[in-house]
């Protein structure tokens, strides 16, 4: 038996009562709907700046009405500190999420970046201090890594940001380590690379890149590939995210608090790969990709050339072993997107 699997058996046994920031966003939802299915208590806040009302109605279908009874849900900002205050009373967990991502958009509006990621940030911390939780969970970013050259990336070595956004998470990592330090407050960051899976949005300027490549491809859309496609990421499914989080909140080990873990699987994919894969798996419902090839254009501002990540930290304290690799995970997937898109086949 796995340690989530453990995990989820000892959940269902024992309910606790999970905060979860940003719930109606990509990441959020899944994790409500993975809380809820394990009957626990929950409560999501969103101000739907890049959430939707949707994602929530797709995990009320998903759990069903009895177990949506366990979830309550405050539309608010985590910019306000009495929301942040309202919300976190008799909260066990949080798993904190709300962010406004994207290095394009940080570039393009620095100031609404750090407010949400940095004063909703600090916001958070001091409501969840205030309400003795008892851990912290966060959405850190594999983009602290910045200019630091080596591979794979290992927590304790970082360069400089190469991006306001990427200053954001660093930041957040730091306050996170104060409020351990001086108030005894346990947090963990989990430092997300490349996150993908189903209730991915793929529209808007910001949106990732395999739901706005699969949407491109289905539409016959150009698909744009930013340098020469050599650019490697370590692209990670959602279901990984959910056990990083759920283990993290919960981890007895000794030295598992106050610290960050890559949240990743530790396989390196370039884009013209990730391109391919996408391609192979829609060209059997969709002709007109069979001799479709990508349009490519200059890098673009901030972006990491390789990243790649080392999991091995958070395989020994919080017992997280990665259930789906890219191929996996895409073909898990990609039912859900083309569903979602509404197209039929060509």
């Amino acid at each position: 038996m796995t340690a989530f699997d453990a995990l989820k058996t000892q959940l269902r046994a024992e309910p606790k009562t999970w905060l979860i920031t940003g719930a109606a966003g990509f990441i959020g939802c899944n994790l409500v709907e993975a809380l809820l299915l394990l009957d626990q208590r929950v409560v999501g806040l969103d101000n739907f700046a890049t959430g939707h009302e949707k994602n929530l109605a797709q995990v009320l279908a998903s759990v069903g009405p009895e177990r949506w009874e366990n979830f309550s849900f405050k539309r608010g900002d985590i910019r306000d500190l009495i929301t942040c205050h309202a919300v976190c009373k008799d909260i066990d967990y949080v798993l904190h999420q709300a962010a406004l991502g994207s290095v394009p958009r940080s570039l393009e509006d620095p100031l609404s970046t750090h407010a949400a990621n940095n004063t909703g940030f600090l916001n958070m911390l001091v409501a969840a201090r205030d309400a003795k939780v008892r851990r912290f969970v966060y959405a850190a970013s594999s983009s602290t890594y910045g200019d630091h050259p080596g591979l794979p990336k290992v927590e304790d070595v970082i360069g400089k940001p190469l991006s306001p956004y990427a200053v954001t998470k660093l930041v957040n990592e730091l306050y996170a380590d104060v409020f351990g330090r001086c108030y005894g407050m346990e947090s963990i960051g989990l430092r997300y690379f490349n996150i993908f899976g189903r209730r991915q949005d793929p529209n808007g300027a910001y949106a990732a890149v395999v739901p706005k490549w699969v949407a491109s491809m289905i539409h016959n859309e150009p698909v744009y590939i930013n340098g020469d496609g050599e650019t490697s990421r370590d692209f990670c499914y959602i279901d990984n995210v959910i056990q990083a989080n759920l283990l993290a909140a919960t981890s007895q080990h000794p030295e598992a608090a106050n610290q960050v873990y890559n949240v990743a699987v530790g396989d390196r994919t370039t884009l013209n790969q990730l391109f391919e894969a996408i391609r192979s798996l829609l060209v059997p419902k969709y002709p007109h990709l069979a001799d479709f090839k990508p349009v490519y254009r200059d890098f673009r501002a901030g972006d990491v050339r390789h990243s790649l990540a080392d999991i091995s930290k958070a395989r020994t304290r919080l017992g997280y072993e990665p259930t789906h690799r890219i191929g996996e995970g895409l073909a898990e997937g990609m039912d859900w997107y083309v569903r979602d898109l509404g197209e039929q086949p060509v």
